[in-house]
């Protein structure tokens, strides 16, 4: 009996055309499905940030540093493991600055991101923490919509199979970029049908981003225990994904680097799980702009005592309060007095006081207004939204 012999006549098809030209402009498949996964990211975020008391706008500040970031570390890390493409025998290193032609890797577009994100929290005002934590359910929801830019390329699918859902693989033609090979008008097909481990991984994250969504809560999870709940459940899947796939990779003893990244990666993340303890932050703001009216949401301010056209104010910074006291902020306004003894155990902010402006260290003690709530449904309050992490077409 042959393959050919066993294989099912359903099959999941892949596209030909993974580019498309828009007069000069070339739209790229992989490019517009990392788009829309950012902002599935933003989107998330920012209800989830608005529950805990971040002002509007926070979003597209922390998109501003996180994406880039995250797109630079995407590339660092897919060059460093894979340098014999750009620096080896035959290599050519201007090619290690061509995103455009693919190769990103998720762990360096999540350590860019994190990084362009934290330098965004701290001009902003907000704790780090409560950044990741918001973010957590929707990066990995990001990624699941990342993925089809891998289905559009024809790539990271894993062997032969002769399951039901086994996927039809196109034969790309790397003399046109992003297009399949034609023979007799007709596009060419890899012989037989292989596991769509792309599809795996987007399954796989969509659930994490659910898992972390019932868990945070239920144990209303805070100083990035629901970012680190995240990185567990993400790499646990990508441990065993990645040993099914077929794609070129570097190995140490025999197992695909990131195999050996994946596993790591798990055990940072459930000792930051286990060992940091302390209750989820809330913020309310100081500095910035009037108190909300009460029920606490800043959007129903009466602004026909400012000029026409003036843009809304950001607060100068943020003061981590329990859940009581946030609530207590949305109905009278008032921002409340949290002496060190009484903070949180997350932060020990000091005294209340105006940010002048600039003033902007300490994360223990900015402050934001919004709505509250415990999972991805918006609160009442102001809202704010952190960016999202970068491409992550992983080398």
């Amino acid at each position: 009996m042959t393959l050919a012999s066993t294989i099912p006549q359903a099959a999941l098809p892949s596209p030909s055309t993974a580019v498309w030209q828009l007069g000069p402009l070339p739209l790229r498949a992989y490019a517009l499905c990392i788009i829309a996964g950012i902002a599935v990211a933003c989107v998330v975020t920012e209800r989830r940030l608005r529950q805990r008391g971040v002002a509007p706008g926070a979003v597209l500040d922390i998109a501003v540093w996180a994406v880039p970031t995250g797109i630079i570390g995407a590339r660092i890390y897919h060059v460093i493991t894979s340098p014999e493409k750009y620096f080896g025998a035959g290599g050519e290193p201007l090619k290690a600055f061509a995103v455009w032609e693919g190769g990103l890797g998720i762990w360096g577009a999540v350590a860019g991101g994190a990084l362009g994100a934290w330098i965004a929290a701290r001009q902003l005002g907000i704790p780090f923490a409560v950044v990741a934590d918001a973010l957590a359910p929707g990066l990995p929801l990001a990624q699941a919509v990342g993925r089809l830019g891998n289905w559009f390329n024809n790539e990271l699918h894993g062997g032969l199979t002769t399951l039901p859902w086994g996927l039809r693989v196109h034969e790309m033609d790397p003399r046109n970029p992003g297009h399949a090979k034609v023979v007799d008008g007709e596009p060419v097909l890899l012989p037989g049908l292989y596991h769509p481990t792309f599809l795996y991984e987007a399954l796989w994250n969509v659930g994490v981003a659910g898992l972390v969504l019932v868990l945070d809560r239920r144990l209303r999870l805070g100083r990035g225990r629901a970012f680190a709940l995240y990185v567990m459940g993400y790499t646990t899947g990508r441990f065993w994904i990645e040993l099914m796939r077929t794609d070129e990779a570097n190995h140490i003893l025999g197992v695909r680097l990131n195999v050996w990244t994946a596993a790591l990666v798990f055990v940072g993340a459930l000792i930051y799980f286990l060992r940091v303890r302390g209750p989820r932050e809330y913020l309310v703001p100081v500095g910035g702009p009037a108190a909300g009216p009460a029920g606490g949401d800043v959007s129903q301010l009466d602004l026909s005592e400012r000029e026409a056209g003036a843009r809304a104010v950001a607060p100068e910074g943020y003061r981590v309060v329990s859940e009581e006291q946030l609530r207590v902020y949305q109905e009278t306004g008032a921002v409340p007095d949290v002496p060190d003894a009484e903070a949180p155990d997350a932060e020990k902010p000091g005294p209340t006081r105006p940010a002048a402006p600039g003033d902007r260290h300490g994360d223990g003690d900015r402050e934001g207004a919004g709505g509250a709530g415990d999972d991805g449904s918006a609160g009442d309050g102001a809202a704010g939204a952190t960016g999202s992490r970068a491409a992550d077409r992983e080398s």
